[in-house]
């Protein structure tokens, strides 16, 4: 099954009164167990990437290894940027392939939050790419992950919800309302009449951050009242540690053995949660409604012309650089004919993230300036075409 449009996912989520499940991935072993977990319960899926993580690996090399796994995945997959801290961070991620995005502001007041989150929502819009957005605050308490979120709780204000969606223009929001980062201690108090209000004041999917440490009940509860993605990490990544070190308590077995003992973990406790969550056996429904998610070739074969000379070099390489950092372009190269009898000697290759960043590049102030400055002028014999990539 194909990567999918996440807005469709969870909106069709929201409707069907189940939850998405977002697992953050820190290696290609969890990426693989968390598409296993979800295969095994036939459920849509959705892989995250905590930027809070980058220090343990290389982001974009992750992000092509989770690529590539949800385009042969037999469930429903979405790729996303957890936790971004800035608008550079969501238009690195975009270019990367993930195709939805959260940008955490919760953190600054709510006039600032809501220019951070807009500023992103604005770009990411730009290019068919949803975002997610938080208010209110959920703080770490214990754990893997509690340090990066210091500070007390924050309750998320029903009044201040619908002002934030509508000033914001998310399409998901992450609520407050008794939930932490990390491990729970003692016995957790949701605020389930403050979410039942935050559902019917604001028209889209809600998220819950932290939800380890919750009873399969009170995750229910939580998405009986409106909550279409559920973010799980702490127990994954506990649960994970727990299989490694009983595999290499035997030193025979081996570094693959514990490789395969946490892949085992994850997957089934993924699989686990998606029954909980009423995302079981949704797959073939999500699917039905969603749209792909299908990256756009945008291709020009042209020849420079004769007085252009030693310049193409130049050129070229001022159409690297400027290109290829537009929101929504993942790759802006120059290939050259294998045949010197090919009519076109060269050929831009302009990978987009989806047809509407398609339709953004063709709009965008810094394309056209070098459209119309430096190749036009200079490349008059060329042809183009637009081509959906599978």
């Amino acid at each position: 099954m194909p990567l999918v449009d996440l807005k469709d996912m969870l909106r069709h989520a929201r409707a069907k009164g189940f939850a998405v499940g977002a697992y953050d991935a820190v290696d290609s072993n969890f990426v693989a167990a968390i598409i296993e977990g979800a295969e095994a319960a036939r459920a849509p899926v959705i892989v995250s990437f905590a930027e809070s993580h980058f220090a343990h690996y290389d982001f974009p090399a992750l992000v092509a290894a989770a690529e590539s796994h949800a385009k042969r995945a037999r469930v429903p997959v979405a790729l996303f940027l957890d936790h971004g801290a800035s608008r550079e961070s969501a238009v690195e991620a975009i270019r990367l392939g993930v195709n939805g995005v959260m940008v955490d502001a919760s953190h600054l007041p709510f006039d600032e939050n809501v220019a951070a989150t807009r500023s992103v929502v604005g770009m990411a819009h730009g290019v068919g790419v949803p975002v997610e957005g938080e208010l209110g605050y959920v703080p770490g308490v214990e754990g893997v992950d509690a340090e990066r979120h210091p500070g007390e709780i924050r309750l998320t204000s029903p009044r201040e919800a619908a002002l934030y969606v509508d000033a914001t223009g998310v399409d998901f929001l992450a609520v407050s309302v008794g939930t932490v980062h990390g491990r729970l201690r003692g016995e957790p108090r949701l605020d389930l009449d403050r979410l039942a209000a935050i559902a019917v004041t604001v028209g889209v999917p809600l998220v819950i951050h932290g939800g380890t440490g919750l009873t399969d009940e009170q995750l229910r509860s939580l998405v009986a009242r409106g909550v279409a993605k559920i973010n799980y990490y702490t127990a994954l990544s506990d649960l994970a540690a727990a299989a490694a070190s009983n595999a290499l308590a035997d030193v025979e077995t081996g570094y693959a053995a514990a490789i395969d003992a946490v892949r085992a973990a994850v997957a089934d406790e993924v699989a686990r949660t998606c029954e909980v969550f009423g995302a079981a056996g949704r797959a073939d429904e999500t699917l039905a409604v969603c749209r792909s998610w299908r990256n756009v070739e945008h291709v020009i074969l042209f020849n420079w012309s004769d007085e252009v000379g030693d310049r193409a070099a130049e050129f070229e390489a001022e159409g690297r650089e400027r290109l290829s950092r537009l929101p929504g372009v993942r790759e802006a190269t120059v290939g050259a004919a294998i045949h010197a009898d090919a009519p076109y000697q060269r050929a831009w290759l302009i990978r987009l993230a989806s047809a509407a960043a398609e339709a953004a590049y063709m709009k965008d102030p810094a394309h056209l300036d070098y459209a119309n400055r430096v190749f036009r002028p200079h490349a008059a014999d060329r042809i183009k075409g637009d081509f959906l990539r599978d």
